[in-house]
């Protein structure tokens, strides 16, 4: 147990260096090869940002544990929300009555709500997968028309702005060969790291006897939202909520559409009955917690609001784990 838990942490610090080399050396190709920051931006970061966890999805449909793979993004979504912006609201507090979230949190919900309407069809196969990539092809599209026209009722952005853009991972002085380094770290890191989390996790489900469901809802899910929690730790204590809170909302959004999306590519996901009768519901539920906070212009979610977020995560934890046959 010990050497797979050892093993379950070194796959996970893998993949999360890898994630965050891939995204450096991908940042940094398609900004010198011209592609403006903003597309850069929508699609490179996001994508790589999200790699550890798709690796892993990937990883646990060819072993044979698809559970780990939907555990992996459901319970990374609800992490997101109780975890990833409650303990920063429980240290030092958002304030969110100064955000402008109200029309991505209600895609947000749109795409949970219609998620967990094919989750009823499943198994999720390639064709339920290629809707979901259409839908989040839609959503990129609809943001980067809504940044140009913003960006055009505000003035163009000369050319020296745009090279001031900050984008993650930009770094205006890197030269190509640090940057192939970035990128075959990146590419050898993350299948690697996303091997060691599956097999050691697969191998803990079997010592505690739960499922391996149980662990991509606990173990997995936690270990890939650390990134999202130390980025909202810092936005908090920097006042700026707006980071949080869309760094929340997209990532959920991507989790969904395409980790699920190109996961179904390599092999169908079944969905298992606790999915449908519970968890499900209490990622729906955590967003719905949001609504106040999103559409108030007076609320912020202080640290006694913090607390109850923490507080309802740690009893899904151990409802998840109870329900799982207990550790």
């Amino acid at each position: 147990m010990t050497q797979d838990l050892l093993l379950a942490g070194l796959g996970l610090v893998i993949l999360l260096l890898a994630g965050d080399s891939l995204v450096r050396g991908a940042v940094n190709t398609s900004l010198r090869l011209g592609i403006p920051a903003l597309i850069v931006s929508l699609t490179i970061v996001a994508f790589g940002t999200s790699a550890p966890e798709l690796l892993i999805a990937v990883a646990a449909i060819k072993d044979n544990a698809p559970g780990i793979a939907l555990g992996n993004v459901v319970g990374s979504n609800t992490a997101n929300i109780l975890m990833v912006l409650g303990l920063p609201a429980l240290l030092a507090g958002l304030q969110t009555s100064q955000c402008e979230t109200r029309k991505t949190y209600l895609v947000m919900l749109a795409v949970s709500i219609f998620f967990i309407g094919i989750c009823f069809t499943g198994p999720l196969t390639w064709m339920h997968g290629l809707v979901l990539l259409a839908v989040l092809a839609v959503i990129l599209f609809d943001q980067a028309r809504e940044a140009l026209a913003h960006r055009r009722a505000n003035g163009a952005l000369t050319a020296e702005e745009n090279e001031e853009e900050e984008v993650e991972g930009a770094d205006p002085e890197m030269g190509w060969p640090k940057i192939a380094v970035f990128l075959i770290l990146g590419l050898i890191g993350l299948p690697l790291g996303a091997d060691l989390l599956v097999d050691s996790s697969v191998s803990l489900a079997r010592t505690f006897g739960v499922s391996e469901t149980v662990i991509g809802l606990t173990l997995v899910a936690i270990g890939t939202s650390l990134p999202e929690l130390a980025t909202t730790v810092m936005a908090a204590y920097r006042r700026q909520a707006d980071v949080a809170l869309g760094n929340v909302i997209g990532s959920n959004m991507f989790n969904l559409l395409a980790i699920i999306g190109i996961a179904t590519m390599v092999g169908p996901i079944p969905i298992d009955a606790t999915f449908l009768r519970f968890d499900l519901w209490v990622m729906l539920g955590a967003s719905l917690l949001l609504a106040p906070f999103v559409f108030s212009s007076t609320r912020d979610m202080g640290k006694t609001w913090g607390l109850i977020f923490t507080g309802v995560y740690a009893a899904y934890l151990w409802m998840v784990v109870e329900m799982g046959g207990g550790l």
